[in-house]
C-alpha cells in the first residue's frame, strides 16, 4: 500500500516497529524485508 497522508501510521508485524509519516514522498514503507501494515485510525 502506497503511503498516501501526512500522519498515516504503519506497524511493522515482524519487529514491531511503527512509524507516523511526517512528509509524503510516494512509495511504500519496507521494514524486516516486508511491507509495513497501514494501522487503521
Amino acid at each position: 500500500m502506497a503511503v498516501e497522508n501526512v500522519g498515516e501510521k504503519y506497524h511493522c508485524s515482524v519487529c514491531g516497529n511503527e512509524v507516523v509519516v511526517i512528509t509524503v514522498g510516494g512509495g511504500i514503507l519496507v521494514c524486516c524485508g516486508e511491507e509495513m501494515e497501514k494501522i487503521a485510525e
